[in-house]
């Protein structure tokens, strides 16, 4: 299968989730945004289900991508990495917010179809932030898991606020100076 197509596939559907949301969304109009027929698009993907699934897929991996080159990123301090995993969390859900309020469909994780790759992502974020915090130390009383909990609680309470990308940076410095017990360098 090339992935070259598969891609378009993917980016006609986005653009068609963007206008209609999924549940308007056909196989038609997906075939329509590409410029191919019907039968075309079954090539890569088997029906609309599979195409919105696959999208999804690629957004949210897209997304852990950038978290896990955060987390991994030693020569940043702590508290810029668990900083940067916030913001691919963030920013996946502020752009998709963003582009149309259909699009926002992708991130409810009530949805059957997408359930599972939601609860996935935020499982590897809290993972990734266990991770850290495990490195870095925590205040007496708070494990690792507890305090990537709560950083994940901070960042979904931000993601319904207005300015959310400006108080992303001093939240999470604050928050993560209590967590550790030391502010950050």
């Amino acid at each position: 299968m090339g992935t070259d197509r598969l891609d378009e596939v993917l980016d006609a559907t986005y653009d068609c989730l963007t206008r209609y949301g999924v549940r308007r969304t056909t196989m038609d109009d997906i075939a329509g945004a590409m410029g191919v027929s019907r039968s075309a698009v079954y090539q890569y993907v088997r029906n609309k289900d599979d195409a919105v699934r696959r999208l999804a897929e690629r957004l949210y991996e897209q997304a852990l991508v950038r978290a896990r080159r955060a987390a991994a990123d030693t020569a940043l301090p702590h508290a810029d990495r668990v900083r940067g995993v916030l913001t691919a969390k963030l920013d996946l859900v502020l752009d998709l917010s963003g582009d149309s309020p259909h699009t926002a469909e992708l991130l409810d994780e009530k949805v059957r179809l997408l359930s599972d790759i939601c609860t996935s992502f935020v499982a590897e974020l809290r993972t990734l932030l266990t991770g850290l915090f495990t490195e870095s130390g925590t205040v007496a009383g708070l494990g690792p898991a507890r305090a990537a909990d709560i950083c994940i609680a901070l960042v979904m309470g931000l993601e319904r606020t207005k300015d959310a990308r400006e108080l992303l940076p001093p939240a999470s410095d604050a928050l993560v100076t209590g967590l550790i017990g030391a502010p950050p360098r």
